[in-house]
């Protein structure tokens, strides 16, 4: 079942350093020692720098959190450069206004969230974790926690354009428990996917996933992609690891199609050698959907793009 998330009181702060999940999928993959070494890039941030200037010019990113009934969705926050504000070192405003067919639309304040802003063109990204403390129409504002810089791999890269309101009509929204054929050839298409994943004491993350078009599979009703290589921070399988709710969104960057799922996911350790290990990490993702909502909801369009140069290859 959903979950509600308790409201963070004054003067939150998490704990600070990897959680018990992170720490138990480094120790597992023997990353723990190269783990350790970034583990400062979790310690309470503020928002100052080059990480300012970043956010004011970008015009794109992710969020996770809980819908009014407590169940965890990602969406996309788009407008023109500018929408993101550090109006504090510890307070982000995001001016954008999510669109009626979301499941966040109207999402409720006093819970925690995750934030991944990414810009496809360059292939920088960062994320920005803490307290949803105001939700207006038109402004979220976010009490900041945590913010780092994650590394460029798997990005697709680029060029988006804000979408003229008038050219896309955004159709009926659909929601369902199962996926349709066109849901299942958009994911098959996808080179590019947000995660969301959430911790019952550190809250919601969101992050980026890519890969050649392909290396997310679909069959026998549940979804699987191989983990590649990374940081080795594991910042979204030790949430799995702990908490298996999830919420995952894929886009049609040309027609401003969007597949938001809400479901569970597992991690399967035991999948080296097997069909789809793409990576070769023995490691991949499996996700069983309990809800969706299917659209037309990303107000953006794709003007070039140029495939990520180092995906692993497919291997089925």
């Amino acid at each position: 079942m959903p979950k509600t998330t308790a409201p963070a009181g004054p003067g939150h702060r998490p704990d600070v350093g990897f959680h018990a999940g992170e720490l138990a999928a480094q120790q597992r993959t023997g990353t723990r020692e190269e783990a350790e070494r970034l583990s400062p890039m979790l310690d309470p941030a503020e928002l100052r720098g080059g990480i300012v200037a970043f956010l004011a010019d970008r015009t794109f990113a992710a969020i996770t959190a809980r819908d009014a009934d407590g169940r965890l969705w990602t969406s996309a926050l788009t407008g023109p450069a500018g929408f993101l504000e550090a109006v504090t070192p510890t307070t982000l405003a995001i001016h954008a206004r999510l669109p009626d067919g979301d499941p966040l639309h109207g999402l409720p304040a006093g819970q925690q969230v995750g934030l991944v802003v990414v810009e496809f063109a360059l292939r920088r990204r960062v994320r920005v974790n803490g307290t949803l403390s105001a939700a207006s129409d038109g402004i979220l504002a976010i009490e900041v926690e945590q913010a780092y810089g994650n590394c460029p791999q798997y990005i697709h890269q680029r060029v988006l354009a804000q979408d003229d309101p008038g050219r896309r009509d955004p159709g009926d929204v659909r929601r369902d428990s199962v996926l349709s054929p066109s849901d299942i050839g958009l994911i098959r298409a996808a080179d590019t996917f947000f995660l969301g994943t959430t911790n019952p004491e550190r809250g919601s993350d969101a992050s980026h996933r890519g890969g050649a078009p392909g290396f997310v599979r679909v069959g026998g009703g549940r979804l699987w992609w191989p983990d590649y290589p990374g940081n080795n921070l594991f910042n979204s399988f030790g949430n799995l690891a702990v908490d298996p709710e999830a919420a995952l969104l894929f886009f049609d960057f040309d027609s401003g199609r969007t597949l938001q799922l809400s479901g569970l996911a597992e991690i399967d350790w035991d999948a080296a050698g097997r069909p789809g290990d793409d990576g070769r990490t023995g490691r991949r993702a499996v996700f069983t959907l309990q809800r969706l909502v299917a659209g037309r909801l990303l107000p953006v369009r794709q003007i070039a793009d140029a495939p990520y140069p180092r995906n692993p290859a497919l291997t089925d």
